[in-house]
């Protein structure tokens, strides 16, 4: 059975406050609690010179335990109420799963 990780970049509109975007993160993060399978939460703005970020002004990496328990957190209300708190506030989200 292997681990999977959960890759999302966010591009939060301009007039997004920082503090809007830490209780999105503390939001996200506290799925750890609610959502079995959740290994690890890890958060943060773009910082690099190199300009490879398509605009993507921040991201999130979530380790699950499987592919199966990603598959629950998915569509899971919790879930679902954070997803849905974070997409007014974004003009674009990029997500991608790999197994580890």
């Amino acid at each position: 059975m292997a681990k999977m990780k959960h890759v999302v970049l966010l591009q939060f509109k301009p007039e997004v406050a920082p503090d809007q975007i830490e209780r999105i993160f503390l939001n996200l993060e506290g799925l750890q609690d609610k959502i079995n399978g959740v290994l690890d939460f890890t958060c943060g703005p773009y910082s690099s010179d190199e300009g490879l970020n398509q605009s993507y002004t921040h991201g999130f990496i979530m380790t699950f335990v499987d592919s199966a328990a990603r598959d629950a957190y998915l569509p899971h209300p919790d879930h679902e109420i954070v997803k849905q708190s974070i997409l007014p506030l974004v003009d674009g989200v990029c997500a991608f799963d790999f197994e580890m």
